[in-house]
């Protein structure tokens, strides 16, 4: 199986399809759902419950899918993605590390067809892995998290996000995508009893209007200060697709971010947590830490019809 798929058209090859469900916008309601394949269940039969994810009864109402496996699992499924088992959630000091086998994130039109979606995707996987994680996700008033500073702001235009976000041709895994989720869980009564002005210079940003603060009035240690990295003259971005989550007693974000080289998650993850070697963390881990981890690679639909059949 050769490591860069191509699919034919009118004579001409073309790059492999990442899932569209990436970058589908405007859905104002998430569901994430993380399984772990069951004791003595071999990676096949995982995968053959995953071939019906394309019936009416799982799809009704126009959700997007998004599938994504344990690195190493896919490399195991897909001869052609040798290199992609490299990739595992850091382990690093004030992080959560919990690896699952598959990720389902579907978004969609509303609560009740995104718990339809859930509770369909569910039954198909309960013969051979156990559901881990349901979590649904919401967009909080005009896309901003739960401390009411605008999320995403860093994201890299709608124009470019896919070159960010997606493994160029002639790589292992082309047309995939490396990600990784992770639950925050927010002190909000600790962030929101600073003044306006304290609360900005956490974030970097204004809060009204996500203006970046100048670098006179930008600590170090701001937020945006530890997860923007320049390398040679280029940022190194990634593309979030997180969402706040929530009841009264636990309040939070589920971050979700896609890149096309995974190194750049440990970058970020390592300045955010002290590890760069410079002696600072980023001042938003004093209101906000993270009790989940892990790692996934979300294969090309090409890739994803091959194996799947």
């Amino acid at each position: 199986m050769p490591i860069e798929r191509r699919t034919q058209k009118d004579g001409v090859s073309s790059m492999p399809v990442a899932q569209p469900g990436i970058f589908a916008q405007g859905t104002r309601s998430h569901r994430h759902l993380e399984f772990d394949a069951n004791g003595g269940v071999e990676p096949e039969a995982v995968l053959a419950a995953l071939r019906e994810l394309r019936q009416p009864s799982v799809t009704a109402g126009g959700a997007n899918i998004v599938v994504g496996f344990r690195p190493s699992l896919w490399q195991e499924l897909d001869a052609s993605a040798r290199g992609v088992g490299d990739f595992a959630f850091p382990v690093l000091d004030g992080l959560a590390n919990t690896p699952h086998d598959v990720w389902i994130w579907t978004h969609g039109t509303g609560e009740d067809v995104m718990l339809d979606v859930a509770r369909a995707v569910s039954a198909l996987l309960a013969p051979v892995a156990h559901l881990a994680t349901d979590l649904a996700g919401f967009v909080y008033h005009d896309g901003r998290d739960l401390t009411g500073f605008i999320d995403g702001t860093e994201n890299p235009p709608v124009e470019v996000a896919h070159a960010t976000a997606v493994v160029p041709a002639g790589q292992p895994g082309a047309g995939g995508s490396y990600a990784i989720t992770q639950r925050w869980v927010h002190d909000l009564a600790a962030f929101h009893a600073l003044a306006v002005e304290d609360q900005q210079r956490v974030f970097g940003r204004t809060k009204p209007d996500s203006v970046e603060l100048d670098d006179t009035a930008k600590p170090a240690n701001a937020h945006i200060a530890r997860v923007v990295i320049e390398e040679d003259g280029d940022e190194l971005e990634i593309y979030r697709r997180s969402v706040p989550y929530g009841r009264v007693e636990e309040l939070g974000l589920y971050f979700v971010a896609f890149s096309a080289d995974h190194t750049r998650f440990e970058k970020m993850l390592r300045r955010m947590f002290g590890h760069s070697g410079d002696g600072l963390h980023d001042r938003l881990t004093d209101f906000t830490r993270p009790v989940s981890g892990s790692a996934y690679f979300v294969p090309s639909v090409d890739a994803l019809g091959d194996v799947l059949g």
